[in-house]
């Protein structure tokens, strides 16, 4: 039994002995943790919403749209972020369950960290959605939402490829032999969602490495050595400022990077710029406000545009569901398994932006403003 448990337990018990007590007999109507909700008895009920980190505006977007579909379906909402620390994000979700939440909608920080506050919620009868980050582990997720993260990988890799002229806007090879020069980055280890990303993209960049059309100057290939631990724009900075002094002192030019997420993007084009380095191919991921403005103005060559406003009422609508006895929908029952079961997803599906469709897809959308992503902010 855990120790928050432990001490629920005892406080339910202390309660009950005064009120008995002093009313001289049980309490009546009360409804225990594991048992089934009466019928309407979830309506206003508290929803846990923990995120990650405020350090990257998607996710503040994410929090804002998940708790505004929420409410709007009439819940109350408690919405965390936990600033990169796993502590303070399983100390927020046992304050959650704590508090009374209903169901958790959790974007883990590292996606096998969580297994105790799940068994915990697993024994109050609260539901589990995971939100765009698998968490490992666990038999007590119950449902999972995101995007189809391979193929963000694979769409990633494409890009660059096109970027560089080796695909042209059809997808079709164009001819271009190069050799091209280019540099890898991932996302961080304890993300799941990395492998993914790396997977998809490596799929479609590989067998340019392998044939010579692309060259990793710097020799660095695998995942362990191109991750970016939580996902950290100066980490990613300080990477790409080291390649460039190790591989391309002596002038090598540096032709493309792949990267995963619009952050790493800016510190990598952070370093080539003060190398004097002419932009290079740089991908991304999130269509952040100010990686939308370097797109605007050439600087970064794309990024993939994910919706998260899709996510959050998807999210929102499988709690509504579990919480009114219904089964959400799900359409991949397959791909995520999460070393002990295989959770039951909902995919969105991401869109590859450049400078040429970003404002049909991220202004026209109502996703941001004009005026917001001319200026970065």
């Amino acid at each position: 039994m855990s120790a928050r448990k432990f001490m629920a337990i005892a406080a339910a018990t202390a309660a009950f002995a005064l009120t008995a007590a002093g009313c001289g007999g049980g309490r009546a109507g009360v409804e225990g943790a594991g048992d089934t909700p009466a019928a309407g008895s979830n309506k206003g009920a508290l929803i846990g919403v923990a995120m990650p980190t405020k350090t990257s505006e998607r996710w503040i977007d994410d929090g804002d749209n998940v708790k505004a579909k929420l409410e709007s379906l009439g819940y109350k909402v408690d919405l965390q972020y936990a600033n990169d620390s796993v502590p303070q994000q399983q100390q927020q979700i046992e304050s959650m369950l704590n508090n009374g939440a209903k169901a958790l909608i959790v974007a883990s920080i590292d996606g096998t960290a969580l297994t105790q506050q799940l068994a915990d919620a697993s024994g109050d009868n609260v539901k589990v959605i995971a939100y765009d980050r698998l968490i490992n582990g666990s038999p007590n997720v119950d449902y999972y939402v995101t995007f189809d993260n391979e193929k963000v990988g694979v769409q990633q890799g494409t890009s660059l490829l096109t970027g560089l002229g080796i695909l042209g806007a059809d997808g079709k090879e164009t001819g271009e032999k190069g050799p091209f020069n280019i540099e890898l980055f991932a996302g961080s280890p304890d993300d799941n969602n990395a492998q993914f990303f790396f997977k998809g993209a490596m799929s479609v960049v590989q067998p340019y490495i392998d044939n010579g059309t692309l060259k990793v100057v710097s020799g660095q290939t695998d995942f362990s050595q191109v991750a970016i631990q939580q996902w950290k724009l100066e980490t990613a900075q300080a990477r790409m400022e080291n390649l460039l002094n190790k591989s391309y002192a002596s002038g090598t030019k540096l032709d493309g990077v792949l990267s995963p997420y619009d952050g790493l993007s800016r510190g990598i084009l952070n370093a080539t710029k003060a190398a004097g380095i002419p932009n290079p191919v740089v991908t991304g991921q999130d269509a952040e406000k100010p990686s939308d403005k370097l797109i605007l103005d050439g600087v970064q060559y794309s990024t993939i545009f994910k919706d998260t406003r899709k996510l959050g009422d998807t999210a929102a609508s499988m709690v509504d569901d579990v919480l009114n006895g219904r089964t959400p929908e799900t359409n991949d029952t397959t791909t995520y398994d999460n070393k002990v079961k295989v959770v039951p997803a909902y995919l969105h599906q991401p869109v590859v932006v450049t400078k040429d469709n970003l404002m049909k897809e991220v202004v026209d959308t109502g996703y941001y403003t004009k005026d917001e992503v001319e200026k970065g902010e």
